[in-house]
């Protein structure tokens, strides 16, 4: 009885345990520990504005607050402007949900708005991505590993997001390379679709030089030039950089409509996955060990 007695109270201290998925102290955020910060007295070339760190949360926050209210939670996303962390993460506590997102992460040279959203999605994945999941021993499992939040971002979360916008307009201003172009004609029909498959794309372009500007690594992510890893099990940490693009470019491939929701209990639904039959919009080896089923 003293040991049932003591599991019980060990069981209700780690309920009571706000559980973290990015930790605040920036060493397991969107990003691994790093000591870059910058100010909001710093100028750079490139990055956003404060209007603009505000508009694309309220973007974002204005889609999904109604989705993670009907699935239990309640979202808050603390705006950190004037914090030069260049880093995000997400964490729950009892039934708030948060997303915190810095300046310092959005003033980086970079980050287009684009990318900052992908950003805010990457953390919400966290909350509603589905599987695969990260296991604690201190906590129930709630939380996306990093690869899936990074699936979710542009798989579902950013076309939900876009999908009022007009978005061939959006596109033409851009500089997208022709491996981009090409590999989103040949998955998506519909023009829209097309638009949103190449701002996806782009928007993982964006984040993914600011890991390698962390890293200070002289090798480019390209959409041609895919990582070769292939792991034996499922990674649930950050994985490299060239794989992060691979992740955020298939999830903007998939065809699988924004609409049909990925699952807690299975890696397929929702997805593109080899046991479907796809070939295209599945998760990178690079990261993924794909279930059977």
């Amino acid at each position: 009885m003293k040991i049932l007695k003591q599991g019980l109270l060990l069981a209700s201290v780690i309920a009571a345990v706000p559980t973290i998925a990015c930790t605040p102290d920036g060493k397991e955020g969107i990003v691994p520990e790093h000591n870059l910060k910058i100010s909001v007295y710093e100028k750079r070339n490139g990055g956003l504005t404060e209007e603009q760190f505000h508009s694309v949360i309220d973007k974002v926050e204005a889609v999904y607050a109604p989705i993670v209210s009907q699935l239990g939670g309640n979202l808050q996303v603390a705006r950190n402007w004037t914090d030069g962390t260049v880093n995000a993460y997400a964490q729950r506590i009892g039934s708030t949900w948060k997303v915190s997102m810095f300046g310092g992460l959005a003033r980086h040279e970079t980050i287009t708005e684009d990318g900052f959203a992908l950003v805010v999605c990457h953390e919400l994945g966290h909350h509603i991505g589905g599987l695969p999941q990260k296991v604690s021993p201190w906590s129930n499992p709630w939380a996306s590993n990093e690869g899936q939040a990074d699936y979710f971002a542009t798989l579902k979360c950013l076309r939900r997001v876009w999908s009022y916008d007009n978005n061939d307009a959006i596109i033409r201003k851009m500089n997208v390379p022709v491996s981009l172009v090409q590999a989103c004609s040949a998955q998506h029909l519909w023009s829209n679709d097309f638009a949103v498959c190449v701002r996806g794309g782009m928007a993982g372009m964006s984040v993914s030089r600011l890991f390698q500007a962390l890293r200070n690594a002289t090798v480019d992510p390209r959409f041609d030039t895919p990582d070769p890893k292939v792991v034996t099990k499922t990674d649930d940490n950050h994985p490299a950089y060239q794989c992060r693009l691979d992740t955020y470019f298939q999830g903007a491939l998939c065809e699988r409509d924004f609409n049909e929701d990925v699952s807690n209990d299975s890696e397929v639904t929702g997805t593109c996955h080899g046991s479907l039959g796809d070939k295209v919009g599945l998760r990178p080896l690079c990261w993924h060990k794909p279930s059977a089923q």
